[in-house]
């Protein structure tokens, strides 16, 4: 169905219309497309444009529509509607008759889109922020197991100096650190609500903006309606970000397939990532890394079109902007698979430790360290530098190492050079002449792990049995100050599942669970952190990991009863009433220290699943 049929005395040619129609692609914004059909609808109810029974009507048909695209949302794309919003529109007119005409007062859809679009860039950028997250934590941890392991750094691709292996690691961790802030600067910017917007020049209905973009989860409302539908700068930025990932992340591939070639023969790659030859049996080729390799010039592709597409549109919205979604839909996807399996990669290495330390002891790797220890006995360093030139060229015609020469052979090039040379250009004292920060001194780089671990600050997971002793104290504790209910001990076990916890340096120091009722309703409830950590967001991580865990596991709505509606209104929960809850929910009331000057708020989160975001490598290693 179009919704644009009545200006026109026939319909478009078919030709066309497979041209023109987005459905095919803009399907996997389904459930953001409903999620801000929910809001609109409130907005409207608020303006008087719908009825409390009319919102009522339109929201529980929202809702039954939104379990059914989270059944089968491929099926979607063939339906044949021009785009996803209409395709919602005639869905909800199919479950309420005429009403479901009235939902697109005042909205078109040019801010619809935008609102879409961000609410499905705002979900994937919490994907990959936890995907980088991993990722680090993976390097940092194969620093700490191969610390004290020596390889030979290069410069163009020749041995230069030795560094720690865990060095290395490190310098991978500094990029992921950038992407990590880019990612979440762009994060800020994305969160911005374009709706109520309209077409372009802002919508007639007094739609109180600045709530509907709460009720979203937005941080606040878009402030010129002409750049709120045109606006594609988030989609830019998320290609941006993704493109210097991929570029750290293809580095990282190179590295990792040069150090595991035979020639190298640094590292092993675990069989999980790797494939062998339809006609040589003995080939074990690093295809994982290839593939990430490659993949990088897909997203770089993705950059550069939406850059040319948006160079010269006037304002307001254009129809080239049709052309912003497939880009990112392919390049997001690509980028989270990318993390997933270099994450994997390294999890499974096995670095051989006597092959790296051969290396770094060969190459005269040691040079600089002797070009200073003239410096120290008072020849000026370019002169050093020329000397030592001198006797690498013997080193070479002797087939040694520079620590191999002899005293003799050295104070035939430079007779300033004594004894004290030999400890000099030990390995060892090689690394540790590197003491400044930043440095591959062993003392440096442990600073650097200590560090990136202190600024970890928190993880967040799923609970285990081992857990229950801490969620026990967190839970009695917010119980006595009257904020949750108390529960025993042995709940906790039965229901362990239904836990998440967050860490700070290995303890626990926060909790929350999500516990699903018969109805298929689900409710966040335990939800406490230890008032000593002094480490923020452990509350937001533990409310986002549980609605993850609820589009895994196809529920469509959470629910929470809570004194602190800010809170979860930037989570992107929305006010509910209490009348609409099970009694099953209300009953548990009963065992509240305040049942009887009750002062907390329903709210409730409709589930968008990753739809697009499909491809998983975590679990390959």
């Amino acid at each position: 169905m179009a919704l644009w049929g009545g200006r026109f005395s026939s319909g478009p040619d078919h030709a066309f219309k497979q041209f023109n129609d987005s459905l095919p692609f803009d399907y996997q914004m389904a459930e953001e497309d409903i999620i801000g059909s929910v809001a609109w609808a409130g907005a409207l109810q608020q303006v008087d444009v719908l009825t409390a029974d009319e919102h009522q009507k339109l929201v529980a048909g929202l809702n039954e529509l939104l379990h059914e695209v989270q059944q089968n949302p491929n099926a979607i794309a063939t339906a044949g509607d021009e785009d996803i919003h209409s395709y919602v529109e005639a869905k909800l007119i199919e479950k309420v008759g005429d009403l479901g005409k009235k939902l697109h007062t005042g909205r078109s859809r040019n801010d619809q889109v935008a609102t879409d679009f961000r609410l499905w860039s705002r979900k994937t950028a919490k994907q990959l922020l936890a995907a980088i997250a991993s990722l680090k934590n993976a390097l940092v941890t194969l620093a700490e197991k191969e610390f004290g392991t020596v390889l030979p750094g290069y410069t163009h691709l020749q041995r230069a100096q030795p560094v720690l292996f865990s060095h290395w690691c490190m310098a991978y961790f500094e990029m992921l650190e950038r992407d990590e802030a880019r990612l979440e600067s762009a994060l800020s910017r994305i969160n911005v609500c374009p709706l109520g917007s309209g077409a372009l020049a802002g919508t007639a209905y007094t739609i109180d903006r600045e709530q509907l973009a709460a009720n979203l989860g937005f941080d606040r409302a878009s402030r010129n309606s002409l750049d709120a539908v045109s606006d594609r700068d988030f989609v830019v930025e998320l290609l941006s970000c993704a493109s210097i990932s991929m570029m750290h992340l293809s580095r990282l591939a190179e590295d990792m397939i040069f150090y595991n070639s035979g020639e190298a023969g640094f590292i092993e790659l675990t069989d999980s990532v790797t494939s062998g030859s339809s006609l040589m049996p003995q080939k074990k080729n690093p295809d994982a890394l290839e593939l990430i390799r490659g993949k990088t010039g897909r997203v770089f592709g993705a950059f550069s079109a939406m850059m040319m597409t948006l160079k010269a549109l006037p304002l307001a919205y254009n129809k080239d902007m049709q052309e912003d979604k497939e880009g990112l839909f392919d390049a997001m996807p690509t980028w989270l698979a990318c993390i997933h399996m270099a994450e994997a990669c390294i999890k499974g290495v096995k670095v051989n430790a006597d092959k790296t330390k051969a290396a770094a002891q060969g190459g005269h790797a040691n040079a600089t360290e002797l070009a200073d220890y003239l410096v120290a006995k008072g020849i000026p360093f370019r002169e050093g530098h020329h000397i030592v030139g001198e006797l690498v060229q013997v080193a070479i015609s002797e087939g040694k190492n520079l620590e191999d020469l002899s005293l003799s052979q050295f104070k035939a090039v430079c007779d300033v050079i004594n004894d004290d040379v030999y400890p000099v250009l030990e390995l060892q004292a090689c690394l540790d002449a590197r003491l400044a920060l930043g440095g591959t001194s062993p003392t440096q780089v442990q600073f650097a792990i200590s560090n990136a671990k202190k600024n970890a600050e928190f993880s967040v997971r799923d609970a285990t049995l081992n857990d229950v002793e801490a969620i026990a104290e967190l839970i009695q504790y917010w119980a006595r100050e009257g904020e949750n209910l108390p529960r025993a001990k042995s709940d906790m076990i039965h229901s362990i599942n239904e836990f998440a916890v967050t860490e700070v340096n290995g303890k626990v120091t926060g909790c929350a669970s999500l516990y699903i009722y018969d109805t298929g309703l689900a409710e966040i409830r335990s939800l406490g952190v230890n008032p000593e950590s002094n480490v923020k967001g452990q509350g937001r991580a533990l409310v986002n990991h549980l609605i993850e865990k609820g589009g895994k596991l196809a529920l469509g709505r959470i629910i929470v009863l809570t004194r602190v509606p800010g809170f979860f209104s930037k989570l992107g929960f929305a006010d509910s009433h209490k009348s609409q809850l099970p009694e099953k929910v209300m009953k548990d009331c009963e065992l509240c220290l305040r049942k009887d000057n009750c002062d907390e708020v329903a709210m409730d989160y409709l589930i968008a699943r990753p739809n697009s975001l499909r491809i998983d490598c975590r679990n390959v290693a």
